[in-house]
């Protein structure tokens, strides 16, 4: 943990990668990250915890796989503006993506790995890590 503040748009501007989350600071057995995404991430699923997504900058899309839809789809997207926040339950399949970027920050247990526990083919853009330090 910082014994300062942190200022996250300076934070944001400290690195390019995209789907590749930084630690920000620690809550706690949680991590606060942030991460510049644009495109889609991985269909994965967290089997033992929540996913807390808060939008700093741009838009963000959550598709879920949670029986939800209402009309008999298999899956349902939660739009996120900025400011908004949503939280993945445990054990719901889901897929964030953004058409024009985002940058976001997610709470998240302590060695999380950013793919969760199952996920699809990890494509190259996306790093499957449990944060990295920021530089």
């Amino acid at each position: 943990m910082t014994k300062t503040p942190i200022d996250l748009h300076a934070a944001l501007a400290g690195f390019d990668q995209l789907w590749s989350p930084r630690i920000v600071t620690r809550v706690n057995d949680y991590d606060v990250r942030i991460a510049k995404v644009a495109g889609e991430h991985v269909w994965h699923v967290h089997d033992d915890t929540d996913e807390f997504f808060l939008v700093i900058e741009g838009e963000l899309s959550i598709a879920l796989r949670d029986g939800e839809s209402g009309d008999g789809q298999p899956e349902r997207v939660v739009e996120l503006p900025q400011g908004s926040v949503f939280v993945v339950p445990r054990g719901v399949e889901h897929r964030p993506r953004s058409a024009h970027g985002a940058s976001i920050l997610l709470f998240e247990p302590t060695g999380t790995l950013s793919v969760g526990d199952r996920h699809d083919e990890i494509p190259g853009h996306v790093d499957a890590t449990i944060g990295h330090a920021l530089s």
